[in-house]
């Protein structure tokens, strides 16, 4: 498999923060006892404050592998001492960060009307951390940019009473980390131009289309007003919100610059695909095993699993 683009680029001012400085509790870690930060920065990429992206960090310690001072350790550790956030200081006083990160996957398994159900949730992880003095032009504050494998498009029309303004279509797939790990994902396309595109590629599991998209990421809090009318005086009025994130395609390769099925230097094989989903049910088994063990211990019982058996490697039929 080609080395593939995982990139993101969120710049802007520190919204809030859930960042703590820990220890390594695992007696049978060679790093015990060690430090590392754990934990969110909520960032506001636009000036309004509005558009607020969160990155997480899961193990960031104070040098590198080689040795070195992790600069990313003592951005976070500057902003976990004292950096100052629109919620606690204001809008003008909040520090200015960029964050070079990566798309990724949090994998967990919760009950849902008595059946345990998986969750592949989208996020932002890890990368370095720099302290800015000044921003970037607002557009090229939530950028992405992602190889992705497409093997489906849902169209979705417009429905206002639903807060869908306009036709948007869900592009579904793939896309990779750092390790090569084959993550699940669902990026949308608003653009009438690139709807028509990427409805003509056909694209399905059996007939993927590999590919670099890119876009922005926007995140926006829905507010919905409920009113209940009474038999006396003023309705009642209640309001919900709810956040919406989502990865925003703006643009694509050219169709002669798509990258080669078959061809494992330029492009991906369906051996590499099936060995990559294969892995990835393994990895699925322990989550599983884990949400298992952790509920048995809150229900003082037992808990067993099953390791999933690896997928027949073959063609792009997957």
């Amino acid at each position: 498999m080609r080395k593939t683009i995982n990139k993101e680029v969120i710049c802007g001012r520190v919204y809030d923060h859930a960042l703590a400085i820990k220890t390594v509790q695992n007696k049978e870690s060679a790093n015990f006892g060690k430090e590392f930060i754990n934990g969110t920065i909520d960032v506001a990429t636009d000036e309004d404050c509005c558009n607020v992206i969160s990155v997480h960090f899961s193990y960031v310690t104070p040098t590198t592998k080689a040795g070195k001072n992790n600069a990313t350790y003592t951005a976070l550790k500057n902003i976990i001492d004292g950096g100052k956030t629109i919620l606690s200081d204001g809008k003008d006083a909040a520090a200015l960060v960029k964050i070079e990160t990566a798309l990724d996957v949090n994998d967990f398994y919760t009950n849902r009307n008595g059946q345990e159900e998986l969750v592949s949730a989208k996020r932002n992880e890890g990368g370095f951390v720099t302290i800015l003095t000044k921003l970037p032009d607002e557009k090229a504050r939530n950028t992405f940019e992602f190889d992705m494998l497409i093997n489906g498009t849902t169209y979705v029309e417009a429905d206002p009473e639903k807060n869908i303004e306009a036709d948007f279509l869900r592009v579904k797939g793939y896309v990779f980390n750092f390790r090569n790990d084959i993550l699940p994902v669902e990026l949308v396309c608003k653009n009438s131009g690139g709807i028509k595109y990427f409805e003509s590629l056909d694209a399905t599991q059996s007939n993927p289309t590999f590919t670099k998209v890119w876009g922005e990421i926007n995140s926006e809090t829905i507010v919905r007003k409920v009113e209940e009318e009474s038999a006396f005086g003023e309705p009642s009025v209640k309001e919900y919100s709810r956040t919406v994130r989502e990865w925003v395609i703006t643009g694509t390769s050219r169709p002669d610059a798509v990258y080669e099925l078959g061809n494992s230097e330029t492009g991906i094989t369906g051996e590499e695909v099936k060995k990559a989903l294969a892995d990835r049910e393994v990895k699925l088994a322990d989550v599983k095993r884990q949400n298992e063990e952790y509920q048995a211990s809150k229900n003082a019982g037992s808990a067993t699993s099953t390791a999933s058996a690896p997928a027949a490697v073959g063609g792009f039929n997957f």
